[in-house]
């Protein structure tokens, strides 16, 4: 009799410690599906869907006027490589800022000259700036945008072409120059195909009729005499994109622009981004607009 009732006992206790378990699951659970979420915009300006992952803080609160970072994925990954790369969690809840991560697709963040139906720069701007307005009360003196390789490209270009939008911005492993020749030896390296240069010349047209280098950030910087703001770049020794990073430095400290560079050893891959990247916030940090 005493044995059964001890067993009795003791299921009920299990039961009550799994009950406790898939409570504290489901409230974890519950927690971060709540700091993380993805919108599907349906945009005019592109034609399709677009997925948007947006990190907030653990600790949200939608009184609350925040600083928000645009975090730009690479060439033939999507929305969810920054999220794959580092903790998005941590990153918003210690700067205490909302990150949103697009998808970009594999047009380099820009209104094609060749494509009708394909206007980033309008969609950015015109129909995921104003969703993510309607959705949180962004603190609009503090807008950040940075990006990796071909998002480093998306966030200088949409940076210098709209400075008074942004705080300021950054760019890790960049692929800043649109160079036909650099793009070809890149993709052979990395896809074993021209890829990437058939990719850019369904965006851009043919390289030998249309002028790519119109489109690097070092003839955007030269064309935009006004531009006076500073910007964060930064790239791996190893990283086959490394001269992009050294000419952009080049031309941005001979028109006196406050940039700060950095450069570490490491390749083109998630391992010296996932490191980068909280450079990036510190900056932003150090640059927030109070008033």
């Amino acid at each position: 009799m005493f044995q059964k009732k001890s067993l009795e006992t003791f299921d009920r206790k299990i039961q009550k410690m799994k009950n406790i378990v898939t409570v504290t699951m489901c409230m974890v659970l519950s927690q971060s599906l709540f700091a993380q979420k993805i919108f599907n915009i349906t945009s005019d300006k592109l034609k399709q869907n677009v997925p948007v992952l947006v990190q907030e803080p653990k600790d949200y609160q939608s009184s609350k006027s925040y600083p928000l970072v645009f975090m730009l994925h690479g060439y033939s990954e999507n929305y969810g490589q920054w999220n794959k790369t580092t903790d998005l969690k941590k990153l918003a809840t210690d700067y205490q800022m909302i990150l949103v991560c697009p998808e970009g697709f594999v047009n380099y963040y820009m209104n094609s000259p060749i494509m009708k139906d394909f206007k980033y720069e309008d969609f950015f701007f015109k129909e995921l700036v104003p969703k993510m307005d309607k959705k949180y009360n962004i603190d609009n003196k503090n807008v950040f945008i940075t990006g990796l390789s071909m998002g480093g490209y998306g966030a200088l270009s949409l940076f210098i072409k709209h400075p008074d939008f942004f705080n300021t911005a950054a760019s890790t492993s960049g692929a800043l120059e649109i160079d036909h020749e650099n793009f070809k030896e890149i993709s052979l390296k990395f896809f074993e195909s021209e890829r990437m240069t058939n990719d850019l010349e369904m965006t851009l047209g043919n390289h030998k009729k249309n002028d790519w280098n119109k489109f690097s950030i070092s003839s955007l910087l030269e064309r935009n005499k006004d531009f006076t703001k500073g910007f964060f770049i930064d790239c791996g020794t190893e990283d086959p994109l490394l001269p992009n990073t050294l000419k952009i430095k080049k031309l941005a400290l001979s028109k006196k622009l406050p940039i700060r560079f950095s450069i570490a050893p490491g390749e083109h891959n998630n391992e010296y981004w996932a490191k980068s990247i909280e450079y990036h916030f510190v900056y932003f940090k150090q640059h927030l607009k109070t008033e």
